[in-house]
Order: C-alpha cells, then structure tokens, then sequence
C-alpha cells in the first residue's frame, strides 16, 4: 500500500515539480538505483540462517551432556558452550587447523559421508594429564602425541560420540563411529576443498585450561535432512515426543520412585526433666483419642487418614480417607 498515492499526495507532487522543488532528472535517477548483492560463486551459501540455528540449539543440548560427562569422568570442574556455529567452506577450515592436530573422522551412519571433530592441543593434554593422575595442566610446549595418548583420546573421543546420539534423535537416528584419528590436517582431506560445510566450535574449560572442540560436518551429510533442520520442525517434533514417548517413560520412572512414609499416633509435650527421668514401662500420654483417625505423611506431606491395627503379626494402618490438595490447602 505504501506504492499507492492518495489525491492529496498526487496534486502535493504536481505542485512541487512545477514549484522546482523537485528536479525530474532527479528522481529517474533515484529510481534506476538498484540494490546490488555481492555473490561469491566460489562458496554458494547452501545453509539457511534457520538451519544454522537448529544446529546450534542441537549442540547446545550437546555441549550440556558433554559438560555433566566429562566432569564426573574427570572428577573436576568442566564447562563447555557453544561458541559460534558458521557456515564456510572446507578450504577455510582446513587451513587453519595447526599440526600436529588431533582429528577425529567419524562415520556418521546412517546419513553419507564422514564428519570432522578437532580438539584443541591444550584440552587434549589437559585431559591426558587429569586421566592419568594429574591436575589437568597442559604442557607448555606443543609436541608429536604418543601411541598411549592417541589411544586414551581414541577412547574419550568414542564416548564424547556415543553422547551425540540423543541431541540429533529428533532429526535422526544417528550411530555416529570413530573411524580414525589423524595428527596432521593434510591426511584429513574428508570432501573437496570448496566443498561448503556446518562448523560448530564448542569453548571447553577443563580447571584452568580453556580451549576449542570444532565439529565440521559438511553439507552432503546433511543434504538428505536439511529439510528437517528447521526450528519449526524441531520444536514441533520435540512437542509431539514430550507428550507421547516421554510422557509414558516419565510415568514408569515415577512409579518406580521410593518415598518415605511415616504414621503419626500422636503427640505430646514434655519438660526436658521429665524426659531425662523416662524409664522402661513408663506410659507418655498423646493427644490422640483412641477412636480418632491418625495423619499419614508421605515425605512431609500429609496425604491420607488411618486407623491403627495389626496385619499378619505386624503393626500396620488402614487407610480411611485421602486428603486433597484443596482440603489441606482449606
């Protein structure tokens, strides 16, 4: 509508052309101005800014299982967030990886090809250091890895996959597998160079050591789900498992929970001296009357009525009436 002029606008336009106050020459000019964006075929934008997002929101929930693993793991202090999640090309990243690296190239069955995980060489020798005995203090001088420290990374980096199972279940199933690990950038050649990809850096503090965990998945894994990498697919579907699957596993956890119970016969206020005079026989007078209902806690909430008696031998309450939240509420 904002195209459209009223009489008004029209006979104000006409008065300020024969006026002078606006130059014709002017405005042809103005309207020939076109907005021009750049556009790089070199690196074609494949990743929408919503399915960026929908990664992100996905290794937000990753980096929180990472943090709660590695910190009762490592029996220390861990925190890791997402930093940024980018889209670039493989080139770009793959250059900028220092060797000697530490790059983990998974199978991400049963989506196709192989996706990239790059951990830091200061948060890897901080969690050799913690594993074995240490405090978790990187080494000042970056050197080759030891045959023992691949293998005691190979093994953290297979948990740390296993973890990625859940944040991606509502896209897909993945079975993510550690396929090797490779020290130097070069023999990591995953897809062709101007091949775009997903990077997601993840800031990891072990203690006092800070570092980076990439995770390069490039766009033909996800070409076959990039229709469910929308923030409305994904909270849609994680609505629908919440009150489906979850809401039946939530109930068979419940049930399966322990809480305490405790009957209350009654009541009675004493002097601290005729506690301490208390013998064997001695009868303490309550305030229940025998014929009266007795309270039953269930933790420290009052739940139900009871009558006192013996079941099989054993002292035991029959329960005569439950109470309501609005009745104790009243």
């Amino acid at each position: 509508m904002g195209d459209i002029l009223s009489q008004n606008e029209i006979d104000e336009l006409l008065k300020a052309l024969n006026t002078g106050e606006i130059d014709v020459h002017q405005m042809q000019a103005t309207n020939e101005e076109r907005k021009v964006k750049n556009h790089d075929f070199r690196k074609p934008n494949k990743f929408a800014k919503d399915h960026l997002r929908t990664l992100e929101i996905i290794h937000e929930n990753y980096a929180r299982l990472i943090t709660n693993f590695l910190s009762g793991y490592l029996r220390a202090l861990v925190q890791v967030e997402v930093i940024s999640v980018e889209e670039l090309s493989y080139y770009e990243f793959n250059n900028s990886i220092s060797n000697p690296a530490v790059l983990g190239i998974v199978d991400f069955t049963p989506l196709s090809g192989t996706v990239l995980v790059e951990l830091a060489p200061n948060i890897v020798f901080a969690l050799i250091d913690r594993i074995l005995g240490g405090k978790g203090s990187s080494t000042q001088k970056i050197r080759e890895y030891t045959e023992i420290e691949l293998a005691i990374i190979e093994r953290i980096l297979t948990q740390l996959l296993n973890l990625m199972r859940e944040p991606w279940e509502n896209v897909t199933q993945i079975k993510p597998k550690l396929d090797k690990i490779e020290t130097n950038a070069q023999f990591a050649q995953i897809i062709s160079p101007n091949e775009m990809i997903a990077l997601i850096t993840l800031s990891c503090k072990i203690g006092e050591i800070e570092g980076m965990i990439n995770i390069c998945i490039p766009y033909p894994v996800l070409e076959n789900v990039i229709t469910k990498l929308s923030t409305k697919f994904w909270f849609s579907m994680r609505e629908k498992a919440a009150t489906e699957e979850s809401k039946e596993t939530l109930e068979k956890k419940i049930e399966g929970t322990i809480v305490p119970i405790r009957v209350v016969l009654g009541r009675a206020e004493l002097t601290v001296g005729e506690v301490a005079e208390i013998q064997i026989g001695d009868v303490v007078q309550l305030d229940t009357n025998v014929n009266r209902d007795l309270a039953v806690y269930v933790g420290d909430i009052y739940k139900f009525n009871a009558r006192p008696g013996v079941k099989k031998n054993r002292v035991s309450v029959k329960v005569t009436g439950v109470i309501r939240e609005e009745e104790e509420n009243g």
